[in-house]
Parts: structure tokens; C-alpha cells; sequence
């Protein structure tokens, strides 16, 4: 039984030349999101600005422009620069671990979350007042909740799918952690029935 599972661990080892990678899922997951923050953002911009908000659907949303100096969903305004370095910080971080990505899941959310920080980023960078200080576009408003943009929700989004690929015990590389089952249980029972018996006759 120890060597059964020791084989089926080392069929799924990260090291195994035919795993496939999902680096190309991460990049078109980003991609489209940043695009897609990008566009809203320079039509909220050219649409909005000295306008009242829109009603899209009353007493649930309205579009709002708004100009957030702090980290997502308004928080910390005031440390425009620290949210910054730690955009780039958390674009680094996934752009290094995207080589050892071999599971989708996780390829999507770290897509999500990269093309979230970079949509902000860019806002940090090319926005007044200045490069690093830049003030983030929001312009999605709910009830009682603060007003937020596209790379928001993504960055919200990956992080949720995060959280839930962790609690299934998946890992970057594809691999699953190894418990002990019911069947692997049940066929100790068996094995020690079976001896049991032939100890009888």
C-alpha cells in the first residue's frame, strides 16, 4: 500500500516532463482583464466627469466617478505611493511563480489578480496628481459599499478562487495533498480479514 501511494504521488510530481503548464491561461486572463479595466475606465472618464451619477438599475447600482487615492474600494487613502510598491511587488510575485503554474485554476486566479493590480497600477503611474502618487478610477457603486472599478472585483474574484483551490488542497503545480481515504481503510479491513481467516483454517 506505501508503495501504491508513493507511485501515485510520483505520477503527479511537478518535476514530470508531460505536465502540462497553464502560463498561457494566466496571460489571457490578464490581458482581458487589464483591457478591459483600461477601456471602462477612459470611457467612465470621458462619459462621467461633471456629471451626476447614472441609475443603471435603481437602488442597486449606479455609476459613479470617483478618484480613489487609496488601495481597492477606497481603503487608505492617503498612502498612494505604499499601495503602489506593493502592486508591483504582487505583479512580480506572480510573474516569478507563473513557472512552476501547471493547474488552470490557479493559472485564472493569479490572471485575475495580475491583470487587477496592473489595471490599478497604470492609474498609479499615469494619472494626476503625478507617476506613483496616481489616483485609481472607480466608478461601479452598490448599496452600502464603497464604489469600485473592474480590477476590483478581478482582484476580489482571484483571490476568492484562491481561498477555494487552497481549502481543496490543490497546489500550483497541479498536485493535490495526499490524505488517507475511506477506500484506503477499507482495504487494510479486507487485508486483515483475509489473514485472519487463513489463520482459522
Amino acid at each position: 500500500m506505501q508503495a501504491a501511494r508513493g507511485a501515485a504521488v510520483a505520477a503527479q510530481s511537478p518535476d514530470d516532463p508531460a505536465a502540462p503548464r497553464r502560463t498561457a491561461w494566466l496571460v489571457v486572463t490578464a490581458v482581458v482583464v487589464f483591457i478591459a479595466d483600461v477601456v471602462s475606465k477612459v470611457i467612465v472618464v470621458a462619459t462621467l466627469s461633471n456629471r451626476a451619477p447614472i441609475v443603471v438599475i435603481p437602488h442597486v447600482l449606479r455609476l459613479t466617478l470617483t478618484r480613489n487615492s487609496g488601495a481597492a474600494f477606497s481603503v487608505g487613502t492617503g498612502s498612494t505611493w505604499l499601495f503602489t510598491a506593493v502592486a508591483v511587488a504582487v505583479v512580480v510575485v506572480i510573474i516569478r511563480s507563473a513557472r512552476s503554474l501547471a493547474s488552470r485554476g490557479w493559472a485564472i486566479s493569479f490572471g485575475l489578480l495580475l491583470g487587477g493590480a496592473l489595471g490599478n497600477l497604470t492609474d498609479r503611474l499615469l494619472r494626476a496628481p503625478g507617476p506613483l502618487r496616481g489616483e485609481v478610477v472607480d466608478w461601479l457603486e452598490l448599496p452600502h459599499w464603497p464604489v469600485f472599478n473592474v480590477a476590483d472585483s478581478c482582484i476580489v474574484c482571484g483571490g476568492i478562487l484562491a481561498v477555494v483551490l487552497a481549502a481543496r488542497g490543490i497546489r500550483l503545480d497541479g498536485t493535490r495533498d495526499v490524505r488517507a481515504t475511506g477506500g484506503e481503510d477499507a482495504t487494510r479491513g479486507t487485508a486483515g480479514g483475509a489473514q485472519a481467516g487463513d489463520s482459522q483454517t
